[in-house]
């Protein structure tokens, strides 16, 4: 009971305000209902493309398997590679993970936000991957899935986004199998001094006056923008991987630290 009462009292960021843990959630899911139709573009524009190099990094270390049987849903029973994607709602790792897996992978993509789900449904009837994809809703700190059921779990950009980041963690180490990897894409801190500074003017001014252009939603990619700055370094982050249970940490920082990709191992 202690516990319980604690956490209805506890605060968290959302941007840079401070806001009840509880009410988080909402608000995060509200921001992506409005940005869901143009998400992928605006990733085009904000990174110049380069979201797309440091995906194909993020699937490159996925490794999945180029042959084998690609089942509809990620049965225990099924040997294909069975990747789970965590808030990648517009499919846009998953399908990059099964071009790159020909028939050798199954990705089920989680994610909480029906609006960004919709959009990857309708992106993977026109590509063709409606059976090598499953598009489910659902809360990365509770996941609808049994132990050991996925060969990977991976989440991109969407971890600083998730009220209690611990607990998304320990849910993706719980429903790995052993052997498995985690593999997480997030923005990092850039820590060249001339780069640095034009990066913060860039993602300061630039950024939520392009998403108010592209998505008609100013506010939105303001809270993007500062929920880069509210998130853990790299080495802080990997130390809470490393808590969850994950063995063989560890990161690699690119574009000048403009991004990270960690990894961790269930052993």
């Amino acid at each position: 009971m202690g516990g319980a009462r604690d956490e209805s009292k506890a605060e968290t960021h959302f941007g840079e305000q401070t806001v009840p843990l509880a009410d988080k959630q909402g608000m995060v899911d509200g921001v992506f209902h409005s940005v869901a139709r143009r998400y992928d573009l605006m990733n085009d524009l904000m990174s110049g493309g380069l979201h797309r190099a440091w995906k194909d990094a993020l699937v490159t270390a996925v490794n999945p398997p180029p042959k084998g049987r690609a089942g509809r849903r990620h049965e225990t029973n099924d040997r294909a590679f069975a990747l789970l994607d965590l808030a990648g709602g517009t499919g846009d790792v998953a399908f990059r993970v099964v071009e790159a897996g020909g028939a050798g992978a199954h990705v089920t993509v989680c994610d909480i936000n029906e609006d960004m789900l919709a959009v990857g449904r309708e992106r993977a009837r026109e590509r063709g991957h409606d059976l090598a994809v499953s598009f489910e809703q659902g809360n990365a700190e509770e996941l609808p899935y049994a132990d050991r059921s996925f060969d990977a779990v991976t989440i991109a950009f969407g971890i600083r986004n998730v009220p209690r980041i611990e607990r998304a963690l320990a849910e993706a180490h719980r429903v790995l199998r052993l052997g498995g990897r985690f593999l997480c894409l997030e923005f990092s801190s850039v820590d060249l001094p001339g780069i640095s500074s034009l990066y913060d003017v860039y993602s300061r001014n630039v950024i939520p006056r392009l998403g108010e252009a592209v998505t008609g939603d100013r506010d939105a990619y303001t809270y993007l923008v500062q929920s880069i700055r509210k998130f853990p370094r790299p080495e802080r982050f990997a130390e809470m991987i490393k808590a969850a249970g994950f063995r063989r940490v560890s990161f690699t920082a690119m574009s000048a630290g403009v991004v990270a990709l960690h990894s961790g191992w269930k052993l």
